[in-house]
């Protein structure tokens, strides 16, 4: 299977994402992201106890902005990789910038004791020491590697394999000025997520079920799992099945993505991506 390593299922939701490949016929461009992070200034070791504390405090005051695991999140950046981090000894760098904050970058001041401080420090340290030694060394997506890709070879890809549902002066008409960045290789990937106010709604999937007696019945597909199929018919009723009762077909409007995904190497999504980019 050739389905590519840089975002898997989930991507997404962001996204949700994983190793990028760095070398092997078919893949994409090694990234900077794919790159481990470099060497401490000084080899610190700390208490195991003092970590797993730091890694409640860091959590409680740190993770909304920098991830539960300083790996970086929806606002933070990656603390594994941060200069301030790497020349870090004990806590001469981070302690004093953690109480000032940096309010040009959106950071605010922490009011923490040295103990608090002492604790975030060495889970910091700990986090950054892992993502060292880490196999692949991924971290997080950065907009480098977005970039790797040809617009004419994404081009080809496309007009032979996309232009059955889309078309580039048609649904995708200025989709590179509305949607950027990792967001718009999410919208290629998972167009059903991520979706922004004021976008029109795709069209649900829908599904029918011949039960063993009884009519066939069409609806809205409102649920489905390895032991439950339900639907919402025309007349809103909500109806549900064990799927050992009946047969069913499921027509979803996305399983050409769906399906792409098995397809996709590293370096068609990067290609495609490229191509998308220029239709401003």
């Amino acid at each position: 299977m050739q389905m590519s390593r840089f975002l898997p299922a989930i991507v997404v939701g962001c996204l949700a994402l994983a190793g990028v490949a760095v070398s092997g016929q078919g893949r994409g461009q090694a990234s900077p992201a794919s790159v481990r992070p470099p060497a401490p200034a000084a080899v610190q070791t700390y208490p195991p106890e003092l970590i797993d504390a730091g890694r409640t405090r860091f959590a409680a005051q740190c993770g909304f902005c920098h991830g539960r695991d300083a790996a970086g999140g929806e606002r933070g950046t990656d603390l594994t990789r941060s200069e301030i981090v790497i020349q870090d000894v004990r806590g001469d760098r981070l302690m004093p910038l953690i109480r000032t904050g940096r309010p040009d970058k959106g950071m605010p001041a922490f009011q923490l004791s040295d103990t608090d401080l002492n604790a975030i420090v060495a889970f910091v340290h700990e986090q950054q020491r892992l993502a060292a030694t880490a196999s692949g060394g991924r971290r997080a997506v950065t907009t480098e590697d977005l970039q790797t890709g040809s617009a004419a070879a994404g081009q080809r890809y496309f007009e032979a394999t996309c232009t059955k549902c889309h078309a580039a002066t048609g649904d995708l008409r200025g989709i590179a000025s509305r949607v950027q960045g990792l967001a718009l290789l999410q919208r290629m990937l998972y167009p059903g997520a991520g979706r922004t106010p004021g976008t029109p709604p795709l069209k649900p999937s829908t599904v029918t079920v011949t039960p063993k007696v009884g009519p066939v019945v069409t609806g809205t597909l409102a649920f489905r799992d390895e032991f439950t199929i339900a639907l919402t018919d025309s007349a809103g009723w909500h109806r549900s099945w064990p799927t050992s009762q009946v047969t069913f077909t499921i027509d979803n409007p996305l399983q050409a993505h769906i399906d792409q995904l098995g397809k996709y190497t590293d370096k068609d999504m990067h290609d495609v991506l490229a191509y998308l980019q220029t239709l401003k």
